[in-house]
């Protein structure tokens, strides 16, 4: 079976959130009202993303989250990847490098580089705002300035 984790579909969950209000900065506790997860997980969650460069964050009681790009320019392998690493759906398919004790007789490792190769194109097509609901739950507004979010300030 070919499955994300738990934390890479959370992530989609909260950046849709995050998109559904682009000029708004999110907190922790509303992303996690409105989504039902818990605060710890939203806050893991949102530190991992802001390591991988898909949110900003701002500090403080008017601070919260925000998406660096738009939604539709985002593809879904690059929040998976942020989460659980590069997709493989095999060993030997791994970029880095591979444990695999049988890779140098494997008369099949080509084709899984193929299919492997498909998957990961397919949902390169698919972006974070392709993936929003239809209406998105409301959260309270705090303005967004992106100037203001920059290094040093």
């Amino acid at each position: 079976m070919l499955k994300v984790s738990r934390f890479a579909d959370y992530s989609v969950m909260l950046l849709t959130q995050l998109a559904a209000h682009p000029s708004s900065l999110m907190q922790t506790p509303d992303l996690a009202l409105v989504t039902g997860l818990s605060v710890p997980t939203v806050a893991k969650t949102l530190k991992k993303l802001s390591q991988a460069g898909l949110v900003e964050s701002r500090r403080g009681a008017k601070g919260g989250y925000a998406l660096v790009r738009d939604a539709a320019n985002i593809p879904v392998t690059e929040i998976i990847a942020a989460i659980d690493g590069p997709i493989a759906l095999t060993e030997c398919t791994v970029d880095a490098g591979s444990d695999c004790e049988i890779e140098s007789c494997c008369s099949i490792r080509a084709k899984w580089h193929r299919v492997n190769k498909a998957v990961i194109n397919v949902l390169n097509t698919i972006s974070l705002a392709d993936m929003a609901p239809e209406n998105a739950p409301f959260i309270p507004h705090r303005p967004f300035d992106p100037v203001a979010m920059r290094p040093g300030d």
